[in-house]
C-alpha cells in the first residue's frame, strides 16, 4: 500500500466528523502511509464541511444525490492505490490501517473491514442491534459482502465491478459486496479491534425510521437481479410475519381465540430463529431475547417498506429529515 484515499460521505455530521478524521489521521501515522482525506458532502447546513477542511480534507459539495453516488464521486478524484470508505460517524482504532496492510501482505483478502460496535453510552436497542453482526469470537471471517462503516479495498477491485450502484436508495453496500464476491474478491471481516459507531440511534423512533429506510431497496435490488432467491428470502419473511399479525388481529375481531393465539406464535418463530442464529454464538440469553424483539419489529417494518416500494414510494432518508 503506497497511498490510501479515505472517502467519507457526509450530511450534517458536525457532531462526529472531527472525531472520525482525527482517528483516521492517527491510524495513518501509525501505519506510516500517505493518506488522502476526501469528504463528499451531501448539502450539509452545519459546520461539518468547515471542520473537515480544517483537518486537511478535500471537501466535495454534491447535494441531493444517493449515498452510492457520493462514494463514487469521492473515488473518481481519489489518487490512492487503495480506497477506504468510512462513515462520517465512525471512530477507527489506531492500528486500523496496519491491520489492512498485514492482510494485504499476507495475501489473505482483497477487501477488509473491522467489526463495528456501538459505544457503551448508546441505548440497549442500539447496542444490541449493532452487536448482532459481531463475530462473537476472535477468528476473522470471509464473507460474501460487508457493510461500509469501514471498508478497505484495492482500487483495481472497485474499478473492476464499476463502483456503487447510484440508483439504489439504500442497500448499495450489499449490492457492491455481492458483485465483488461474484468477481472473486475475498472479503475479510476481523472481529478485533472494533470500530465505534457514534451515530447510534438515540430513540426507538429513530431506530424504526432508519430500519424502514434501510429496507426500502428490496424492490430495486430484485428488479436489478431478477428472481434471486437470496435477495427474495428476506422480503418474503417480512410479508409472512406481517400477514400472520394481521390474521391474529382478525381473529380477535371475529372472536376466534385459537386463530388469535396461533398466528402470533407462528409469526414469532422467524424472528426467534434469526435471534438464535445471531445471538447464540455470543452465549448471552438476554441478548437473544433483545434480538427476538428487535427482529420482530424489523420484519414488520420491512413489510411496510416493501409495500411502499411496490407502489414506488419510499421512506425519507432519516438523516435528511
Amino acid at each position: 500500500m503506497q497511498r490510501i484515499s479515505v472517502i467519507v460521505p457526509m450530511y450534517n455530521e458536525a457532531r462526529h466528523i472531527t472525531r472520525t478524521l482525527d482517528s483516521v489521521l492517527r491510524a495513518a501515522r501509525a501505519a506510516a502511509v500517505d493518506c488522502e482525506l476526501i469528504v463528499v458532502d451531501n448539502g450539509s447546513t452545519d459546520q461539518g464541511p468547515q471542520q473537515a477542511q480544517a483537518l486537511g480534507a478535500r471537501v466535495l459539495l454534491c447535494p441531493g444525490i444517493s449515498i452510492g453516488a457520493l462514494r463514487n464521486r469521492g473515488a473518481a478524484i481519489a489518487t490512492g492505490d487503495c480506497l477506504a470508505f468510512l462513515d462520517a460517524d465512525i471512530e477507527v482504532p489506531e492500528n486500523w490501517l496496519q491491520l489492512w496492510q498485514q492482510a494485504l501482505a499476507e495475501q489473505r483478502a482483497e477487501v477488509f473491514a473491522l467489526d463495528c460496535a456501538a459505544p457503551a453510552s448508546a441505548p440497549w436497542f442500539a447496542r444490541a442491534w449493532q452487536r448482532r453482526s459481531l463475530a462473537g469470537g476472535q477468528q476473522a471471517r470471509l464473507l460474501h459482502w460487508m457493510p461500509t462503516p469501514n471498508l478497505c479495498l484495492q482500487r483495481v477491485w472497485f474499478e473492476r465491478v464499476g463502483g456503487f450502484d447510484e440508483q439504489l436508495r439504500t442497500g448499495e453496500d450489499k449490492d457492491f459486496g455481492l458483485r465483488l464476491h461474484a468477481a472473486g474478491a475475498r472479503q475479510l471481516s476481523q472481529p478485533q479491534p472494533q470500530v465505534l459507531h457514534w451515530g447510534f440511534e438515540g430513540s426507538w423512533g429513530e431506530w424504526a425510521g432508519k430500519e424502514r429506510w434501510r429496507q426500502g431497496s428490496h424492490v430495486q435490488l430484485l428488479k436489478g437481479s431478477g428472481l434471486n432467491l437470496r435477495l427474495l428470502r428476506f422480503p418474503l419473511l417480512c410479508l409472512a410475519c406481517a400477514a400472520l399479525s394481521l390474521l391474529a388481529l382478525l381473529g380477535l375481531l371475529l372472536g376466534r381465540p385459537a386463530m388469535a393465539a396461533l398466528c402470533p406464535l407462528l409469526g414469532g418463530l422467524v424472528p426467534l430463529v434469526l435471534a438464535l442464529r445471531q445471538g447464540l454464538r455470543q452465549r448471552d440469553p438476554l441478548f437473544v431475547l433483545q434480538l427476538w424483539v428487535l427482529h420482530w419489529v424489523r420484519l414488520h417494518l420491512g413489510a411496510v417498506a416493501l409495500i411502499q416500494g411496490l407502489f414506488n414510494r419510499s421512506a425519507v432518508r432519516p438523516d435528511r429529515g
